[in-house]
């Protein structure tokens, strides 16, 4: 990296989950399962869950967007632009970053919302250095928001065991040491478009009375499949990135995995033959939060990253959408 040349760095991060912790106990009650199967094949212990009808993705963002903001002692209103990567959007049409900017005081933003699955935020971390890069934009905000269960079945215990509710937040600025953001590997295919996915509510296949009745507006997937699909390419793009930056396992101080499956972590840990203690990890505390999972991890790690530190970033997620972003940290947080 050339010194001077600008660089997209992430400069203060924040989060938000919310009080009521939905635990493996409390499922057993609602569908046919155990505490020991579900830590057993996914890792997760609780999800955190939204109980408020009358709230949506947005208060989610809002809350981890006013966490950041607060830690980095920033103007709301020095903001230019704030991208929200989600799956549970507040409502179709209107975009919820929108809204966010606003209630946040973000007067002199734009923005928009970016849906890519639980890849989301991955690729929200893309576009956003690109814009710093282009030296148009100074602050950029990044959420990755998800209200997961506004769309999950708790019916359906292939789904409502995974999935939680969260918001994490990032904010990139320009740096000018070589730090910040590295190389990026995103890759899709749409062979996943059947495997996982809401059947109604698009233009596809409008909502209507008989989409109701068949419960064709929650989160379906076929687990195995998806299970396959996602160990192979997330320690695909991973492998890939180190390949291309010349970089060793010993040069990667932590991997920042999506929080799918305990599985998924460890087998694209295997891949990288990446030490267990640098893999980062709080599927347990909060189960798959989708588009929350990365920055959630950020969050909860920061005082553990160090100046410098080279983060590897892995995701997959319906579509199929996935990838890998090479990064190095730009603080140390006690300083920060």
């Amino acid at each position: 990296m050339i010194m001077g040349k600008i660089t997209a760095a992430i400069t203060a991060v924040g989060k938000y989950v919310p009080d009521y912790a939905l635990t493996n106990k409390e499922l057993e009650s609602l569908v046919e399962t155990n505490d020991e199967w579900i830590v057993t094949r996914t890792g997760i212990k609780e999800r955190r869950i939204l109980k408020d009808s009358d709230k949506g993705t947005s208060y989610l963002a809002i809350k981890a967007a006013q966490d950041l903001i607060a830690k980095r002692g920033i103007d709301a209103s020095e903001i230019d632009m704030v991208i929200i990567g989600t799956a549970t959007p507040d409502m179709n049409v209107a975009s919820t970053a929108v809204y966010v900017a606003t209630e946040i005081g973000a007067v002199n933003a734009f923005g928009y919302d970016l849906q890519a699955a639980c890849s989301s935020f991955l690729y929200a971390m893309s576009t956003a250095s690109s814009y710093i890069e282009s030296g148009r934009y100074k602050k950029v905000l990044v959420i990755g928001a998800d209200k997961m269960s506004s769309i999950v079945d708790y019916t359906d215990r292939n789904t409502c065991i995974i999935f939680g509710d969260g918001a994490g937040a990032a904010l990139f600025e320009p740096n000018e040491e070589g730090l910040g953001f590295q190389d990026e590997y995103l890759r899709g295919d749409a062979v996943g478009r059947e495997f996982l996915r809401i059947e109604a509510g698009g233009s596809l296949k409008p909502t209507s009375q008989e989409t109701l009745d068949k419960r064709q507006h929650f989160i379906k997937q076929e687990g195995k499949t998806v299970f396959k699909y996602a160990v192979s390419n997330m320690g695909d793009a991973s492998e890939k990135l180190l390949k291309r930056n010349n970089l060793t396992n010993d040069d990667v101080d932590w991997l920042a995995p999506h929080q799918a499956n305990q599985r998924i972590i460890e087998a694209t840990a295997r891949r990288i033959n990446l030490d267990k203690r640098k893999v980062l990890q709080n599927i347990q505390n909060y189960g798959n939060t989708t588009s929350a999972t990365l920055p959630l991890l950020l969050a909860d790690f920061e005082d553990k990253l160090k100046k410098g530190d080279n983060i590897i970033f892995a995701a997959f997620g319906g579509g199929f959408t996935w990838g890998a972003v090479y990064l190095k940290w730009a603080y140390d947080s006690k300083k920060n």
